[in-house]
């Protein structure tokens, strides 16, 4: 029975054999890899990786799916988590299987940035990502200081991975196609983030991006003072898109 993709779900399938093999290749899956697809989907890239891997975990959160990929696979071979990706535990699979963690997935567009956050939360514990995701949303992942689409996404990830836009996906490689271009983010783990508690980095992160327009010296005012900024090597008059990550590192670890 043909599978109706579900708008609710963002569901959009890749079906361009040629677009999958360069996601393989990318990837370059290894027999014992400890791999997690989120949203396998119809299972067009899960059956590519599983020619090469031991065993696979998915976690996909449409209970029609999930039976289908019940009936077509060897539970040995594809451990199915029923679930919604957003609230699974990655965690647990490399603390079962002993190793770091490969994850990979084409993520709904809806959800891409929540759960591109819940998963920096374990990023120690993960060797790498490979996702597709909306092209606006990976050109803002990797964006330098001083392009329009360096932001929030941009410093917050920057300062947790290496990331790396690897090839554009046109609309025609899905079904239904949607409405905008995808592209291919590759995302390693760095092995010494600056040091930094994460809950003060987004609070300034947050408030710097919250009036791009402005200049950083009102953005952050009632945080830090001009002299304070003056100290921490920043130009008071500089605009939020102009200070690099590390920068804004800095601001964080100045916060009580």
């Amino acid at each position: 029975m043909k599978h109706i993709p579900r708008k609710r779900f963002g569901q959009n399938f890749l079906t361009d054999q040629g677009v999958l093999y360069d996601i393989i290749r990318a990837i370059d899956p290894q027999p014992d890899d400890t791999m997690v697809e989120i949203g396998p989907g119809l299972a067009a890239m899960t059956r590519l990786l599983l020619e090469s891997l031991s065993r696979l975990h998915v976690v996909e959160l449409d209970r029609d799916l999930v039976a289908r990929l019940q009936r077509n696979f060897d539970p040995d071979k594809l451990v199915i988590h029923a679930g919604d990706a957003l609230q699974f535990d990655f965690a647990s699979i490399p603390r079962a299987e002993g190793k770091k963690l490969r994850v990979v997935g084409n993520l709904p567009y809806n959800i891409s940035s929540p759960l591109l956050f819940h998963l920096a939360q374990i990023a120690p514990q993960v060797q790498d990502q490979h996702f597709m995701l909306q092209k606006e949303v990976v050109e803002r992942m990797v964006a330098e200081p001083g392009s329009k689409a360096y932001g929030r996404l941009s410093v917050m990830l920057q300062w947790r991975y290496h990331m790396e836009l690897l090839f554009v996906v046109p609309p025609t490689a899905f079904d239904p196609p949607p409405q905008v271009d995808s592209a291919i983010v590759r995302m390693i783990p760095l092995a010494q983030p600056l040091a930094c508690d994460v809950g003060k980095l987004e609070q300034v992160v947050t408030k710097a991006f919250s009036q791009r327009r402005k200049v950083l010296r009102n953005c952050v005012a009632g945080m830090f003072s001009e002299n304070e900024l003056i100290d921490a090597g920043i130009n008071p008059q500089a605009r939020p898109e102009e200070v690099p990550m590390e920068q804004f590192v800095g601001l964080a670890n100045r916060l009580p």
